[in-house]
């Protein structure tokens, strides 16, 4: 049976303007813009409609305005399209749970924000760094890492597709391990625009101070399945729910897994529900059978109408 998968986009999709088109046309998108000011006590609805970049991309700042952006998107969404099923990319997680009904979306505002933060201060600035790998053996993956380690930390962060691997730790280590990888027969090796070492056991500081605020927050039982991160698992209770964003912190985020499972349940069209389209060109990758499509302005509204009917 052929199924749809609204998927969220995290970091790396932020951009000034972004929603601006959505909330110009779309009166419940605009109403989620003044929930969230609402929410966090400012205005991140001009943040995302007109930056500053500098301040954007300040993760504490990235966090709750993509998740904005995506939650106004699904509000008009979700009028046109049944999703059978919901995924997010680390951040993006969150959003697909307010998408699903299990978290309230001014508490998922609350949460990112720290969690943003809590990330931030995790690793000191120019301590830590992201770089990706593109067309790495991956037999050659476990021997880079541990060869470029040299008593630092460096890991698998994000598993994007079969040919894509970020990786994230020390600097130090993470620049070895780009030179290592370069020999191994890496395609390209290169360093990431990143505030911090995301997905890697240097967020251990964060999942501890964010514990108590996912303990404090309720989660309701899924309307909407989602396949988590951690564990490319369909999740449905509340419960697991929440031990999915406790245990992403420092772990990788399995997004060539999740996609593979969400297509074995019987999705073949996945709509990347946010800014950009990062997503989209990931899953292409993964199975280019998959169609996909995007939705975070307001032009998009009309091509995803058109998409349905056919």
């Amino acid at each position: 049976m052929s199924e749809t998968a609204v998927v969220f986009p995290g970091q790396g999709s932020q951009f000034a303007g972004m929603g601006k088109s959505l909330a110009d046309s779309f009166p419940e998108a605009a109403r989620v813009f003044e929930e969230a000011d609402d929410a966090l006590g400012f205005a991140i609805s001009r943040l995302c409609f007109e930056g500053p970049e500098d301040q954007l991309r300040l993760t504490e700042n990235t966090q709750p305005a993509l998740l904005t952006v995506s939650i106004a998107a699904y509000a008009v969404l979700q009028s046109r399209v049944e999703a059978a099923y919901v995924a997010g990319h680390s951040l993006g997680e969150y959003s697909a749970l307010v998408a699903a009904g299990s978290l309230n979306f001014a508490d998922a505002l609350r949460l990112v924000k720290k969690r943003g933060r809590y990330m931030q201060e995790a690793v000191p600035a120019g301590v830590g760094a992201m770089a990706a790998l593109l067309k790495l053996p991956e037999d050659r993956l476990a021997g880079v890492l541990a060869e470029a380690a040299q008593g630092e930390i460096v890991a698998a962060a994000n598993f994007n597709t079969p040919e894509q691997v970020v990786i994230a730790g020390h600097a130090g280590a993470v620049n070895r391990a780009i030179e290592l990888a370069k020999a191994a027969g890496a395609r390209r090796a290169v360093l990431l625009p990143v505030s911090a070492p995301f997905h890697c056991p240097l967020m251990k500081p964060a999942q501890d101070r964010l514990k108590p605020d996912l303990d404090a927050t309720e989660f309701r039982e899924l309307s909407i399945p989602l396949v988590n991160n951690w564990q490319a698992r369909e999740v449905r209770t509340g419960a697991e729910a929440r031990e999915g964003l406790y245990q992403q912190v420092p772990n990788p985020v399995r997004w060539t897994e999740s996609v593979r499972v969400l297509i074995a349940k019987g999705a073949t069209r996945f709509i990347e529900c946010g800014a950009g389209g990062v997503l989209s060109g990931l899953i292409r990758n993964i199975d280019p059978s998959a169609q996909t499509a995007k939705f975070g302005e307001a032009g998009d509204a009309e091509k995803v109408a058109v998409n349905e009917r056919q």
